[in-house]
């Protein structure tokens, strides 16, 4: 167990610098692009395989004790420290993130993004896989920064090389943005640890803030808390977030939404709520303000977006819907009670699932039409995917539904425990405000209910395919199989959500315990 997770840290690192090596005679296949996008989809592969074998051989029955931990003295001046290890909380987001790489590197394998060679792009690749999981993974706080700063280069480049219209100013605000963010968060981890006098996470979270004062506590918090909260992100910290996505390329965006936004909120539960409790009690109704008006303000600019006539692009739309999305794991953190953070990680996942499912349609449906332009896709030649391409048509339905909460499917369960945390916040927080924020959440899945099935009437309802147009194509192969483990996971998840609560509770318990359960 201690080989495979630093087998699924470190593998990825490896193989992207074996992706720069000129491919052996025997490997080389028809083309060298060919033999290196091939090398993506079996590190990958590997990986994904590696985080199944871990999960398989996880204890459930113990899902609050952190398991295939390693620790090793790495800078002991610093006492920083390789620590290694996962529990109930982190072990889904490490087994998405492995699936939703390999999905990535095999979409790619088939349907390369215009740009450079592809050795940089399948190497950049493995490394933003390699960081993300170190996110989940690392249970040191100066480990935990190196990892969450790990991913931006890599990302940063895939979108300014191999992105669309815009890419590099879109790519220069995303580095900027989370840079800046980073710099603060760096402060407020080196005042925990110099304060506590230890870096290790677990131990800081065992002692649940016992040795640092409220003064440094709210300090960590605000500085913390601001990194994180650009990364998830948070409104009004969120504008990098739209352009970003509109000018990344399909994996990118998928990558992006799917398991980057996550390492910001995973950052509040693993680090914030455990270690700095009274801080975070105090901010936590602020947090919560800013959750819920971000889920309203998200459903605005998508009801804005997809109305007709305002030639709204339908990634940005789904780029600001993740900022709604986002908001419900932030209200459900800012609640600190079991019910509200199981939420917000069952949320976490849900979201990686069905938005990573609707990056790669969105993709699908820019590259049959050479837009995502709504206007031109519901216009009289336009998309109409019910009865031009009704497969594609049928998974854009499908996402989209499964992204407004429909019961039964990933989305719901997530956003509706977010919303009964709300109900009855933690001890010492105002459960009038927490009841306001609560009716303004509830209010904007009305609102995103609104703007999805407006996207899904104008993009998929229409006639019949008018005689001598020329048609387009419908699901593909490549794209089948790197779809069908989204959405299979995505019903699993809503029909028997079990499975990822019966992994987070116990987990959560603990944390929000300080450890003595």
């Amino acid at each position: 167990m201690q080989f495979l997770l630093a087998l699924i840290v470190a593998g990825p690192l490896l193989g992207a610098a074996a992706a720069l090596l000129p491919a052996p005679p025997g490997l080389k296949g028809k083309s060298p692009d060919q033999a290196v996008l091939r090398h993506g989809v079996t590190v990958t592969g590997v990986i994904l395989l590696a985080a199944i074998v871990l999960a398989l051989g996880f204890d459930h029955d113990q899902p609050s004790r952190m398991q295939a931990t390693t620790d090793i003295s790495w800078i002991p001046a610093l006492d920083v420290r390789i620590h290694l290890g996962v529990d109930g909380i982190s072990l889904p987001l490490l087994v998405l993130t492995a699936l939703l790489s390999f999905l990535c590197a095999l979409y790619s394998y088939f349907k390369m993004p215009s740009g450079p060679s592809p050795k940089g792009f399948v190497a950049l690749l493995l490394v933003l896989e390699s960081g993300t999981l170190a996110t989940f993974a690392v249970l040191d706080l100066v480990l935990f920064f190196l990892a969450f700063e790990m991913v931006l280069i890599p990302m940063y480049f895939l979108i300014a090389r191999w992105g669309g219209e815009g890419k590099q100013a879109a790519a220069w605000k995303f580095i900027l943005y989370t840079l800046l963010g980073s710099v603060v968060m760096l402060l407020g981890l080196l005042l925990i640890g110099v304060k506590a006098g230890t870096f290790d996470m677990v131990a800081l979270a065992a002692d649940n803030g016992r040795g640092l004062t409220t003064s440094v506590q709210v300090i960590a918090v605000l500085a913390i808390g601001v990194g994180l909260a650009v990364k998830t992100p948070m409104w009004p910290l969120h504008s990098w977030l739209p352009d970003a996505h509109t000018a990344a390329p399909t994996v990118g965006s998928v990558l992006l939404a799917g398991v980057l936004l996550k390492m910001g909120t995973y950052g509040f539960v693993r680090i914030v709520l455990p270690i700095a409790p009274d801080g975070m009690r105090i901010f936590a109704p602020y947090l919560a303000a800013f959750a819920v008006a971000g889920i309203i303000y998200g459903s605005l600019a998508c009801l804005a977006l997809a109305r007709p006539g305002n030639k709204g692009d339908l990634k940005r739309l789904i780029a600001y819907s993740s900022v709604g999305h986002m908001g419900f794991v932030l209200l459900g953190i800012a609640t600190m009670t079991p019910t509200g953070v199981n939420g917000a990680l069952f949320a976490n996942v849900a979201h990686g699932l069905v938005t990573g499912l609707l990056f790669f349609l969105v993709g699908a449906v820019k590259d049959r039409y050479g837009t995502a332009d709504l206007d031109t896709l519901a216009g009289a030649t336009g998309a109409a995917l019910y009865g031009r391409a009704p497969r594609l048509g049928a998974l854009l339905a499908f996402a989209a539904v499964a992204s407004l909460g429909l019961p039964g499917l990933a989305g719901f369960w997530g956003e509706m425990l977010a919303l009964f945390g709300a109900f009855e916040p933690a001890e010492g927080l105002s459960r009038p405000a927490f009841l306001t924020f609560m009716a303004i959440g509830a209010f904007g899945t009305l609102l995103t209910a609104a703007y999805l099935l407006l996207v899904v009437r104008r993009v998929c309802m229409g006639g019949p395919r008018p005689a001598g147009e020329t048609p387009i194509a419908d699901v593909q192969g490549y794209e089948f199989a790197a779809w069908t483990p989204l959405v299979a996971l995505t019903v699993l998840a809503g029909l028997w959500p079990a499975v990822l609560l019966g992994l987070t509770d116990p987990a959560v318990q603990k944390l929000l315990a300080g450890g003595i359960r």
